[in-house]
């Protein structure tokens, strides 16, 4: 019984080197065989099997191997095949890899840019559509690509849409108090051509608002057979005062600055005010 005691130990330990040893040399050989594995399924355009014998490679370098050019060719031409597909998040996954793989060529990172680059292209046009859901569903490619640009452009487009869609409520609330100046203003702001469209039943209501109230104070001058009147070229007041209306002056300062750029001077006659040189 003491000598079995002695010797289990023992055969358990060479049974364990033994096991080992027997794992290291398969993959130390499995090593070997996959270049050329890699080499036939790249020749054979077999680019899945290619891309699973690169990897598993790649797993097995700790032994001294070295990627193969071939990798990056079945990366490059698989790439280019998820693009053609329109799996964009895929593609450029993979192009990253190729990139920043040791078999890469300074036309895989131009590449690389170029469908960054188309991406946020079609991104943009999208979003001058009006389509800022779809956009952003372009632009979340680039963030699986792990591109930073990606996210801050998403954030700024998002940004902007909110920006175009408080200046249309808020010209929506102005127009029933009849503040006919500060809704032109905030229509004005809006840039988007989406929105633009959006809001021309606004702008029109804003511009009859503006009429009527020109209307009116011309009868009502008429009516007091007032003297006072402006004699500055009204097309070029007017134009001047939405001008500084947009650039965020109220009422009163548009109209006074606008008076003395063209020349005149503000005259005011109880209630009435006018722009006279």
């Amino acid at each position: 019984m003491a000598i079995r005691r002695h010797r289990l130990p023992r055969f358990w330990l060479v049974l364990t080197l033994g096991l080992v040893a027997a794992g290291v040399g398969a993959a130390y050989w499995w090593e070997k065989q996959l270049p050329l594995r890699l080499e036939e399924a790249a020749k054979q355009g077999r680019l899945d099997a290619c891309l699973r014998y690169g990897e598993q490679l790649a797993a097995l370098r700790w032994l001294g191997g070295k990627a193969p050019q071939e990798q990056g060719r079945c990366r490059r031409e698989k790439a280019a095949e998820l693009w053609r597909r329109g799996d964009w998040a895929e593609a450029l996954k993979l192009q990253l890899q190729l990139v920043n793989s040791g078999t890469s060529t300074p036309q895989d990172q131009q590449r690389l840019l170029l469908w960054q680059q188309q991406l946020e292209a079609r991104a943009l046009r999208l979003y001058r559509e009006g389509q800022l859901e779809q956009a952003l569903e372009v632009l979340s490619n680039l963030n699986a690509a792990h591109n930073a640009s990606g996210t801050a452009l998403g954030d700024q487009l998002q940004e902007d849409w909110n920006r175009q869609r408080f200046l249309k409520e808020r010209a929506s609330q102005l127009i029933p108090q009849q503040r006919w100046w500060e809704a032109l203003d905030a229509l004005n702001r809006i840039e988007h051509p989406w929105w633009k469209e959006r809001t021309q039943a606004l702008r029109r209501q804003v511009e009859q608002g503006i009429e009527g109230l020109r209307a009116g104070e011309a009868r009502e001058h008429d009516s007091h057979g007032s003297e006072l009147s402006s004699n500055v070229p009204a097309e070029r007041l007017n134009a001047l005062i939405n001008q500084k209306l947009a650039a965020g002056m109220d009422d009163w300062q548009a109209f006074s600055s606008a008076c003395r750029e063209l020349g005149g001077r503000v005259v005011e006659q109880g209630p009435e005010t006018a722009c006279q040189r």
